[in-house]
Order: C-alpha cells, then structure tokens, then sequence
C-alpha cells in the first residue's frame, strides 16, 4: 500500500484532508457543468458559437492526470469540439483522452474503447446515451447501456474498465486511434489477451501540422482471453492482428459472457512507448480490483477538494464551489511515467528523465491561468508549483527558448503576451524555491530582449512583433503580425507585454539585477502609448502616433484580442494608478468601471476582464468591488450543464470563483497582494502547508447583507483592501462582518 501511494506525485503535494470529516465533499461536485452552452447573462450577451461552451469534461482521473477518461459523445480530434457535449443522444465510447480542459484546441494522442453487446459492427458503433442512466463524480463515471453497464475509474497514469452484461450475450470490445490523420498503429494479442494503440500527436498553431515528436501510448490487458480477435479500418475488417497508418484504424476482441459477468479492462498510458504504459500499468494497477481503484480515486479527490472546507448551509453554494475547485485541478498535465520519463520538448521521438521524486508537466494554458488557476495552486500546492516553474524552465532549456503557451510538448506561440514571465515571479515573490531561477530568469530574459532567428521564430520561439514593441514602445499598425496564429491584435499584445515586462522586473530585482529591473520598470509604462487619454480608451495607433479612426469603444475589432477597446482598456494590473491619472485623475477611473457595468460591456465569459470588478478597490469606492463580486458570483455561475459563462480555459473561469468566492483575487498575480471583496460562505477553512490553516469566517446583519462593515485578521481590526501572501504562509483568521449598506 505504502509503495502504491507513493506513486501519487501530485496527491503527496496536497495538504492532508481532516479524516473525520463525515461528508462526501465528492458528492457536491456535478461534472455535468460547463458541458452545455452557457445559460449566464455574460454568455447569452457575449459569447459567439465555442465561446458559449465551458468546454469542459464529465473527466474520470486524478488531480493533473497524465490521461482523463470521458464518456465520447463526439468522435476525432476536432478544433475546439470537446469528446463530450451534453446535448448529444448517442454514446460512441469512452475515451482516454488528452483535451485541454475547457478550452478551444484539439485533442491529441487519444483513443477510445466502445463496447457492443451482440454482434460485431463496424458501422454505427454506437449507443444511445441517457442523462438519467449515467453517474459522474470525481474519478468515476458509470453508464447504462443497451446489454450492459459500464464503470470507469482512474489512476494517475491508468484507467480500468468494468463492463457487466445483463444477460448472456456476445460482447465484442472495439479499441480505437482517434488520429484524424490516420497515424500511428493498432494490434492486438489473442493469446496474451492485450491491445496496444500508438496515436501520432501533431502540432497546431505554429508549426500546425508538423508532428510533435511524441505519440499517444496505451496498453489495455484484458481480464480473460477473447474467443476472437482482428483489426480494422475505415470501417472495414482486416486479415492479421495490426495495422498501421490508416484512417479509422483500430482492434476487436470478441467474448461470450453469462448475465452479470464482467469483464474487465486494465489500461496504462504514456507518451515515451508502449514498454512506458505497460510499466505504468503494473505499477499503478497490476491485478488490483475495480473497487479498490475507484476506492483510491475518490479519496484522493476528497483530500484535494478537502484542502478548502466550506461550512454553509447554501447546499447550491457548496456544489458550485467544489465542482469549480474540481475544475481547476486538472491542469497542468502531468507527462512523465513512473520511471521519470518523458518526451524532451520539441525534439523527435527523444526521452529524457526527471530525478526520483520529481515529475514533468505539459498542457499550461498559460494566457488563462497565470490570472487566477496558477495563484490558486501556489496557496494551496506550493511544492507542485515548484516543479511546475522547474517543467517551464526545462522546456526552454531544451528547446533553447522560453515557450509562450507550451501545449503539445511543442511550441505554439498561441494567444499573445509572454505569461510565464508573470507565473514564475508570481511563484518567487511569495516565496517559492525549488526551481532554476536563474536559468529561469535568462530564458525569460531573452524572451524579453531578443529576436530569435527566422527559423526560429518561425517554429514559435520568442515574442510575436518584438522589435516593433522595443522601437516604438508599443506595436504599430503597420506591423500585422502575420507570423502567428493571433495576427494583428497590437494594443492587446502591446497592453500584455508591459504587464509581462513589469512581472519580470520585478523577477530581476529580486535577483539583484538591478539595471534589467530598471529598463524593464520603464517598459512597464507602455501601456500608455495605446490608451487615447483623450478618449479613454485603448486605440489602435500607427507608427506616427496617430490613432486610428473612425474608432468604436464597443466593438470587437482586429487590434483586440477576444474582445472591445473599452474592457482592454482596463488592463493595466501593474500601474492602476498611473491608469487612473492617464483617464484624467480624481473619479475618472470610478466613472470609466461604472460606464462598463451600466452599458453591459462587462464580459465574464473571457480572461481579460477578469480583473476589472476588484479596481473599485483603487478608488474612492471599494464597496462596488463587494457589490459586482458578489453579483457576478450569484449570476455568472450555477450547478446546472450550462453553469460557465464561457470556456473554462483549463481551470482559469473556475479559479475565479474559487478565489473571489472565498474573499480575495490576485488582480496583480505577480504581487504578492490580494484584493479582498466579500465572501459567500459562513466559514471556509484552508489547509496550507507545513500544516497550517488559515480560517476564514463571515457574519451577516442580515440575510441581504453583501458590504464588508468590519474584517479582523488574527483579532486585529483590518481597515485596508488588500492582503498579501505571507498570510497564506502564516495561516491564521480572518473575520468578516457583512451589513446591508456601504
């Protein structure tokens, strides 16, 4: 058991769970939500086609799995389109997949198991789903199906399968390779009674469609030896027992099974070899009973979601909040075996290995994340931060660049900015070690100072209109980008980059590198060379110094990444005073956020804005981040499928509610400060590490009552609007009185 549980890297970083604890905090998490399009005012508002969709998984596995398993409602590896929507009626299989949880990107390295009850068919190798027969929670997921019922439960690395026939019957087990490219290889062993799949993974954005360098791996053994095994492709049978590089590739076993005999299917996954998932089986599973794994799975849940223990009556509140904690555990994923290994990034088809003790991480949606999902883990797993800062570095160490939204095990250069600049000064500032600082600085560095080659800038190293941003202090016009995948979108990437060069001035004076800090502080003031103070607004403008005309506050328009010149204009997180002087001083700053909640601009549903409700706190009128918080609590999120404003965005919509929910938001994640707003629960208790705890407890004068009157940090009257982190090194109390009025 002691060897077993050692395997769990990830579960061995969490604070431990209060084992008395009588209720099932698993019970509170619905899986369902954020499968359907978004019911919320921000969704209904603003959100176009994908946008609408929390983009997220019914997912079986554990905390930052290697693989998640989910019912398949969607078949390929299509942009965008998740293996799960709820809408759908029909049941293809489960698969074991690599979907960036809530996002817009395609699955990779996937493949799919589909049971039949009967005979053999290629054809319509499917089932019709019902929402009333399935049961999804934290590391397990059960369906029934025509013939039979199926259960699903995971390990870190693996996955195991029962299927129980309702009567006796022929059951043929289809194993699958979702490649939309037909590449990678299928075969099974009769007589051994196993499936391998290897599942070609290629890049997208830049690089799209060059191979990644790695596969998809899986070995499957199942419990008894089939009567009847083949291979097949585009929907026809095959002689032989494997096939390689064909569309629709995959394998049959057939068994016959007596009522209410079961089969079982034990899995193993890795992205290094077959030998890597079948090392990963024997270690994680071995012969170990469905019960005993599933067993496992939900208490390792309940230790991760037990790291926040919430004490409310609000039953609705609770499912929300752990369902969203739930949400933003699942990524980074972890990519080395049990060995330590792992595929080198952007190399081909090269394994390295990570020390005994340490772990590789990949799948970092990191223009989402390093807002809110990122904060959240350094509170609560600063031991998993560490080796999530040291997975950064190493990437940039082997493929010679710092990556921009390493995803793929590749560079992407997805999205804009150069965010790991900001998590890895978020991770140092408040106090994390065990990474390469160092070496992590001066690949951060170069990121910020050079242009790399053509090539390489081509492959997707290095910032995007780089020498534009350093010749004329932000990106012109003129200059459309067109070596990325996001072109054009220069005051966003303008706005981001000064974010991003203040982070990591602040990274460099920590270090002692004072003249980088310098040039980096001044850096960090760009963002005035894209908001029109005349205006008030972020503005396009051309290399001379005009502003582009004619001009609409309120559009979504081609120099805005993923939304309107108003709500970038309020992204300034490093410099909210000098942003309030900029807009003309005194209340302007107050006027500019009322005008964007009145009008209905406000847009939940996406990153950028994320942010903007905690400003009232750098005004005269902190009382109106208590007020939009709380709203937007209430109205942005339910316990229903359609309970996301908007994708999820690998954890980072959840995070949100998450933190603001409890009573803080890391506006400036690279800060160790917090805004506090109010919180939505009568007691949360927050389990640190080193075993401390940090007890947050909220008092109302009434029902109604959502303004903060009083806040007592450790018995001590607070009158500020801001906490730092060392109270989340410290632990201790917080004591909030809530009243009707400001």
């Amino acid at each position: 058991m002691k060897k077993i549980l050692a395997l769990l890297l990830i579960v061995a970083t969490l604070p431990a769970a209060r084992a008395q604890h009588r209720e099932q905090l698993t019970d509170y998490v619905n899986p369902m939500i954020g499968t359907a399009p978004g019911s919320t005012p921000s969704a209904q508002k603003h959100g176009e086609g994908g946008e609408q969709y929390g983009n997220v998984i019914p997912s079986v596995g554990l905390p930052f799995a290697m693989t998640q398993w989910t019912p398949q409602t969607r078949r390929g590896e299509t942009k965008c389109e998740p293996p799960y929507l709820y809408r759908d009626t029909i049941f293809s299989g489960i698969r074991a997949t690599h979907w960036l949880s809530g996002s817009c990107v395609p699955d990779y390295g996937s493949f799919t198991v589909m049971p039949l009850v009967g005979k053999l068919r290629l054809k319509n190798a499917q089932a019709p789903l019902v929402h009333t027969r399935e049961i999804a929670r934290p590391g397990f997921y059960q369906l029934t199906i025509p013939g039979l019922t199926i259960r699903v439960t995971a390990t870190l690395r693996c996955g195991i399968m029962e299927l129980t026939m309702d009567h006796a019957d022929s059951l043929y087990v289809l194993i699958s390779s979702n490649s939309d490219k037909g590449k990678g290889a299928v075969s099974v062993d009769q007589k051994g009674g196993s499936v391998s799949v290897t599942n070609q993974a290629f890049r997208i954005y830049q690089g799209a469609g060059q191979p990644a360098g790695f596969s998809g791996h899986s070995y499957t053994r199942f419990s008894k030896r089939p009567a009847r095994t083949g291979v097949f492709a585009a929907g026809k049978l095959l002689g032989g027992d494997q096939v390689s590089n064909q569309p629709g590739m995959g394998s049959y076993a057939g068994f016959y099974l007596k009522k209410g005999e079961r089969l079982m299917l034990r899995i193993g996954a890795s992205f290094t070899g077959a030998a890597g998932a079948k090392e990963n089986l024997q270690a994680e599973l071995g012969n170990q009973t469905f019960e005993s794994i599933s067993t496992r799975a939900r208490q390792t849940w309940e230790q991760a979601l037990g790291s926040i223990q919430i004490t409310d009556h609000d039953q609705q509140k609770k499912r929300i909040f752990y369902t969203a904690l739930f949400h933003a555990l699942q990524m980074p994923r972890l990519y080395s075996d049990v060995s330590g290994a792992y595929p080198m990034f952007s190399h081909q088809y090269q394994t390295a290995r990570m020390p005994a003790g340490q772990a590789y991480y990949d799948d970092f949606s990191m223009w989402d994340i390093y807002r809110a999902q990122l904060p959240l883990l350094t509170i609560l797993y600063p031991k998993l931060t560490a080796q999530l800062v040291q997975s950064l570095i190493i990437k940039g160490t082997q493929g010679g660049w710092m990556p921009i939204f390493p995803c793929w095990n590749s560079y992407t250069n997805e999205m804009i900015g150069d965010h790991v600049a900001a998590f890895m000064a978020s991770a140092y500032n408040k106090g994390i070690r065990g990474f390469n600082v160092q070496q992590g600085y001066a690949l951060l560095r170069q990121n910020a100072f050079e242009q790399p080659s053509r090539e390489n800038y081509l492959n997707g190293n290095g910032r995007r209109a780089l020498p534009s941003y350093l010749k004329y202090g932000y990106i012109p016009l003129e200059d459309s980008v067109k070596d990325a995948f996001h072109q054009q979108e220069q005051v966003s990437r303008t706005l981001e980059y000064a974010y991003d060069d203040y982070a990591l001035g602040t990274l460099a004076l920590a270090l002692g590198k004072k003249a980088d800090a310098a040039v980096l502080h001044g850096r960090s003031l760009n963002y005035r060379k894209v908001i029109d103070p005349q205006t008030g607004f972020a503005r396009g403008r051309y290399a001379d110094g005009r502003w582009i005309t004619p001009f609409y506050p309120d559009k979504k328009v081609w120099y805005i990444t993923e939304g309107t010149p108003r709500q970038y204009t309020f992204y300034v997180p490093q410099d909210i005073d000098g942003l309030s002087q900029l807009l003309g001083g005194g209340n302007r700053l107050e006027q500019a956020l009322d005008s964007l909640f009145q009008k209905g601009e406000y847009w939940h549903g996406n990153e950028p804005g994320h942010q903007i409700p905690f400003m009232y706190n750098h005004t005269r009128s902190p009382w109106k981040t208590q007020m939009v918080v709380d709203s937007l609590l209430k109205a942005e999120y339910n316990d229903q499928p359609g309970g996301l404003s908007g994708n999820d965005d690998a954890g980072q919509m959840s995070a949100w509610y998450v933190l603001a929910s409890l009573g803080f938001y890391p506006l400036d994640p690279a800060s160790t400060n917090y805004e506090l707003c109010s919180p939505q629960f009568s007691k949360a208790e927050i389990r640190l590490a080193k075993g401390k705890k940090l007890v947050i407890t909220c008092r109302k004068t009434s029902p109604r009552a959502i303004y903060i009157k009083s806040l007592r940090i450790n018995g001590k009257l607070f009158t500020g609007h801001q906490i730092t982190h060392q109270l989340f090194k410290d632990g201790g109390t917080m004591a909030f009185l809530l009243g009707d009025k400001p």
